[in-house]
């Protein structure tokens, strides 16, 4: 069988999120099934790799662009300088590039037409800048199946029914039914209309995205997909994320009492006090990832007792906020507003607990990370949130996280509390520790379901 992967970013080429990592992973994994995997990239700015393999022409509006397709491996990027020789991925500071439309648009033909003549079962699309390619391949009546992942709902590839022209498509799609959504375009709804399955990054997530709350307006149509409409949960590279051979921690370790070590060093290095619960925090700062009621909520959980540290960057409105906290509490309070991957690793490794107050989490990747690094989660249940972490109940030894429902202050703090509380008992806490490090969430597990759900594909 031969699946070929379309995507916006991939680690090692190009970064802004998650879906970059899910990307960089997930193929090898499928490959090791025996399934041919092939990923499509736009070539962005910083990829300067591999060899030209194929040059034709692709037309938007009344224009036509060369494409040049470029092989590293077994990933392929479209290459069209004037669409993505520039910098950022989809904008800048200033904000989107405002022909995405076009670029994605360009990307998403260049890929049906250099696969139109390969031997191809199954097209697996990502998130809304791939979403044309299910329209487009039906439009052309392919044979091949075709598959629309949703990483995020909340981000749906919007524009005016003006640039409809852009397409080259009929306007018979442009429809309730189709990719018309409140007199706009919508390309992530292309993709779920259009596509023959849709999956989603957690069983949960697949649910709530079919709820009024969380469904962002596309709950109805994807209401309708619903027997077609899947969650499979997010993994992580266990090669990558091992506290046992990690490079980047002072003291790499496989139990517990090799994490004391490495919280001992950071907290040093940070001048921060020791001896007291460590919570960690790896997240772009913003409102989705719980900011807003963290931020309320600072002062009570510093009353804890606790050592608190955030890596991060996002809105400055609640960066500066936290600046300030940094200030009242110098010893207990560390805050890194930049990305620094060693740094990243060292808090998953030191902290005691991992916090994602999230107001939702499609799935979510901190909580597996803290697991393999047998730091305990404490988070809201919601997306794949609900989906990995349970309630650790100290009688039966059941659990391996604390949470929450309610995304208000209190429940926040109240979840802390539960957590503090089992801290105290240094023995339980270290049997709880462990038990997370015991757990498996690699990739390897989620990509035996994508190749059950690719076999099921091609037998229907």
């Amino acid at each position: 069988m031969k699946v070929a992967f379309v995507a916006s970013e991939a680690v090692p080429y190009a970064k802004t999120g998650g879906l970059a990592d899910v990307i960089g992973s997930l193929p090898h994994h499928i490959q090791k099934a025996g399934i041919d995997i092939s990923v499509f990239l736009p070539r962005y700015k910083k990829i300067t790799s591999g060899k030209p393999v194929h040059s034709f022409n692709v037309t938007l509006s009344e224009s036509s662009y060369q494409v040049t397709m470029i092989q590293d491996g077994h990933f392929f990027f479209v290459d069209c300088p004037q669409f993505f020789e520039r910098d950022g991925l989809y904008g800048t500071a200033q904000g989107d590039h405002p022909d995405n439309l076009e670029r994605f648009t360009l990307f998403s033909k260049a890929v049906c037409t250099f696969l139109r003549d390969r031997d191809v079962d199954i097209v697996h699309c990502h998130d809304w800048q791939s979403g044309l390619i299910p329209l487009f391949l039906h439009d052309q009546q392919s044979p091949f199946k075709t598959v629309f992942t949703i990483h995020n709902l909340g981000y749906q590839g919007r524009f005016p029914k003006e640039k409809y022209r852009v397409l080259g498509i009929s306007p018979a799609y442009f429809t309730p039914d189709g990719l018309e959504y409140y007199g706009d375009i919508n390309c992530l709804k292309a993709g779920i209309v259009y596509s023959d399955m849709v999956t989603t990054v957690s069983e949960n997530y697949a649910r709530e995205i079919q709820t009024p709350e969380m469904g962002f307006g596309l709950e109805g149509i994807l209401q309708t997909r619903g027997k077609d409409l899947i969650g499979i949960v997010n993994g992580i590279d266990y090669n990558k994320w091992d506290p046992g051979e990690d490079r980047n921690l002072s003291s790499p370790y496989c139990n517990r009492s090799g994490k004391e070590e490495n919280k001992h060093q950071l907290l040093q290095d940070c001048a921060l006090c020791d001896q007291r619960p460590l919570i960690g925090m790896v997240s772009r700062i913003a409102k989705q990832k719980g900011f807003d009621i963290l931020i309320k909520a600072f002062d009570e959980i510093m009353s804890y007792n606790v050592i608190f540290i955030i890596l991060g960057l996002g809105d400055e409105a609640y960066q500066k906020k936290l600046a300030v906290y940094q200030r009242l509490y110098p010893k207990r309070f560390f805050l890194n507003l930049k990305f620094d991957n060693k740094l990243a690793h060292r808090i998953y490794a030191a902290s005691d607990f991992f916090l994602m107050p999230s107001q939702y989490e499609p799935c979510g990747l901190g909580q597996l990370i803290s697991l393999r690094y047998g730091t305990v989660p404490i988070v809201r249940y919601t997306g794949g949130l609900a989906d990995t972490v349970q309630e650790y109940d100290a009688a039966t030894g059941k659990g391996n996280g604390f949470g929450f429902r309610k995304y208000t202050c209190q429940a926040l703090t109240t979840a802390i509390h539960r957590a503090i509380d089992v801290y105290q008992d240094q023995t339980a806490f270290s049997r709880l520790s462990e038990k997370c490090m015991g757990m498996n969430f690699s990739w390897a597990e989620s990509a035996k379901k994508y190749v059950k759900l690719y076999e099921k594909l091609i037998s229907a």
